[in-house]
């Protein structure tokens, strides 16, 4: 077996290594956090909401469904708090996962209907989800942005206007 050559004993190079790593994750600052407690609360609100929420549609109840969707709004409101902790927005990534999900389920939602197999109870959970979910998402908008601004994060302007504009 061949002797170390360095001076650093075993023990303590494996100490200086591992707060090497313990400082490189303290480099990633509050981002690797402010991720944890956004799956978090995803995880156990969002999923319970959504288990809650298809329960209430298979036994056609609507109380049962509409408990589903007010677990589903808490996570979104403590998203919202979330965000404004770290004093961050939603990420590209999590506005796309959401805009996504919401024309998928409305996909469903309307060809559920189509399909002339939803119960009465279903189609008022669905337009309940529906509902709730553009009105929380226009709020959320007129509280973060303004009333004048709302619009702006969804109007590009031309190149020549933003130049202008400078």
């Amino acid at each position: 077996m061949a002797e170390r050559s360095e001076s650093v004993p075993l023990r303590q190079s494996f100490i200086f290594d591992r707060n090497l790593e313990v400082q490189s994750m303290s480099n990633r600052g509050p981002n690797l956090e402010r991720n944890i407690l956004v799956f978090a609360v995803w995880a156990v609100l969002g999923f319970l909401g959504l288990g809650i929420f298809l329960e209430g549609m298979a036994r056609d109840l609507w109380s049962l469904s509409a408990l589903g969707i007010a677990l589903i709004v808490a996570a979104f409101i403590a998203h919202i708090v979330i965000n404004g902790i770290f004093n961050t927005g939603f990420t590209p990534g999590e506005t796309a996962l959401g805009i996504g999900a919401y024309g998928f389920l409305g996909l469903v939602f309307v060809l559920g209907v189509a399909s002339d197999g939803m119960t009465i109870a279903d189609f008022y959970s669905g337009l309940t989800l529906f509902g709730v979910l553009a009105a929380g998402f226009l709020a959320y908008l007129l509280t973060r942005h303004g009333l004048r601004n709302a619009f702006s994060q969804f109007h590009i302007k031309p190149a020549s206007e933003r130049e202008a504009a400078k």
